[in-house]
């Protein structure tokens, strides 16, 4: 615990709907495979998706679905539902709209950075190790961060 481990899910699916004329009325449901984990060192994430912690082979989705947005200015508040490990929990993220723009080719795209946090053991997920030197290897807290850039469909 004197470290932050970084990692990200690869696989995924994201439906989205928002209005930036009516940001309030945003909805969006997110599809996680958990196995996708990569935290570029292969034995943690193999580790990761064992019954210690994800148990990808029992539980191989992880999802949040939104049910309500809380508006203040340009500041959001995207509140919902997350299911990780066989259990739902609410969960709050602060959504910032990045804007939206055409790319080279014409498309249409909007981006959005998302962070949160939640307690693992709210999950179930209660792997751990003593250190000889006191405490313990893996800390209680997730953070979670979201960059995400979307295709604007018709």
């Amino acid at each position: 615990m004197v470290s932050k481990v970084r990692g990200a899910f690869k696989k995924y699916d994201v439906d989205l709907a928002f209005d930036p004329k009516d940001p309030a009325s945003a909805k969006v449901e997110v599809r996680v495979d958990v196995a996708s984990i990569d935290t570029h060192e292969e034995k943690r994430d193999a580790h990761l998706r064992s019954a210690d912690f994800f148990d990808a082979e029992k539980f191989p989705t992880m999802t949040f679905k939104s049910s309500r947005v809380e508006v203040d200015g340009s500041d959001y508040k995207l509140h919902g539902d997350l299911t990780l490990h066989g259990v739902t929990k609410p969960l709050v993220l602060a959504v910032e709209f990045l804007g939206e723009a055409k790319d080279p080719w014409g498309n249409a795209k909007a981006g959005f950075s998302a962070q949160g946090s939640l307690s693992r053991k709210d999950f179930d997920l209660h792997w751990n190790q003593a250190l000889e030197t006191g405490g313990v290897l893996v800390g209680d807290k997730v953070e979670i961060s979201i960059d995400l850039e979307v295709l604007k469909s018709a």
